[in-house]
């Protein structure tokens, strides 16, 4: 199955724009060893979303988008992802 999925344009000089699945939910656990996400599609499909979003060309190190727990994430641990250079 082939799927396509819309990403806002970055335009330089604006914030990022981060849109999301209707019906959404994301769930995050933390252990001392390990961290697992937890999604149904919508999650899933907004979470590829955001990470496009933060891939585009001309979006700068450290751009990131915070997820906080209790709103947009179940679970007790906020979780941020963010554009870096490696």
């Amino acid at each position: 199955m082939d799927r396509t999925i819309d990403v806002p344009d970055h335009r330089p000089g604006e914030a990022l724009r981060f849109a999301w699945e209707d019906g959404f939910e994301i769930e995050l656990k933390v252990s001392a060893t390990e961290v697992a996400i937890k999604a149904n599609p919508a999650g899933l499909v907004s979470l590829a979303r955001h990470l496009l979003t933060l891939a585009q060309d001309g979006v700068t190190d450290g751009a990131h988008l915070h997820l906080t727990a209790d709103q947009e994430i179940e679970g007790e641990h906020d979780l941020i992802l963010e554009r870096g250079e490696f």
